[in-house]
């Protein structure tokens, strides 16, 4: 059944594009892209969804992908299937993901530090410290979002069955509340540069979270970050 392509813009020169619903050592997902269209006119594609006709139509439509970001070492399912459409973008990959995804290729690793492709309107930092997830996070500047990926997780109690409500309300991981993942929390390890990060994100100016696999906050986001993370400490 045709899905319209997805999209939904979330401010100037921003969207998100919801896909399919996925299971992750069963548990289900949502998933959801988010695509910005840099100065320069190309487009900067976040955690891809599935592709399909209308949701490849959808983005041809907003401009031609230049990059294609995977965000951590989990974040891989649809990036070769992207890179195959897109063959002229940018794969840009976090540290730990080529070890976890040795076949798909790849043109740069994600650092603190944006390149210059996208300096000055996208921020970024590798928040640093967890055992195994190697997360980089965002931050579109001219919309004041914050793009997370796996960190923080709010899901839609509209959208889960009465056992997964049950369960990830459990968690703490439902809206209109959310967290961390309460496996991610209990995995890091140098609890020091994870607050370096923590707090250098909490320095940013922000007010919107945009999550792919969660409901968005759309305001007051800094708040609901600064409390996700106040377990580590001042």
């Amino acid at each position: 059944m045709p899905d319209g392509g997805g999209l939904r813009p979330v401010a100037e020169g921003i969207w998100t594009q919801l896909g399919d619903r996925i299971r992750f050592f069963g548990i289900p997902f949502d998933t959801r892209a988010v695509i910005v269209r840099l100065p320069g006119g190309e487009l900067w594609l976040h955690s891809p969804v599935r592709p399909t006709p209308e949701r490849v139509a959808a983005l041809a439509a907003l401009g031609e992908i230049g990059h294609i970001v995977a965000p951590n070492r989990i974040h891989g399912a649809f990036t070769a299937d992207w890179a195959g459409l897109a063959p002229a973008a940018k794969i840009r990959v976090s540290p730990r993901f080529p070890e976890r995804h040795p076949d798909i290729r790849h043109d740069a690793i994600l650092t603190d530090a944006p390149p210059p492709a996208w300096a000055g309107v996208i921020d970024q930092c590798l928040f640093a410290g967890h055992a195994w997830l190697d997360e980089v996070v965002f931050l579109h500047r001219p919309s004041r979002s914050l793009i997370l990926t796996d960190l923080l997780q709010r899901h839609d109690p509209a959208r889960e069955p009465l056992i997964w409500r049950l369960l990830k309300g459990a968690a703490g991981l439902m809206a209109p509340g959310g967290g961390i993942p309460p496996d991610l929390r209990a995995t890091f390890r140098d609890r020091a540069a994870a607050r370096a990060a923590r707090d250098r994100i909490l320095g940013w100016d922000f007010d919107r979270i945009l999550l792919p696999h969660s409901v968005p906050v759309e305001t007051g986001g800094k708040a609901v970050f600064a409390r996700a993370f106040a377990w580590l400490g001042p």
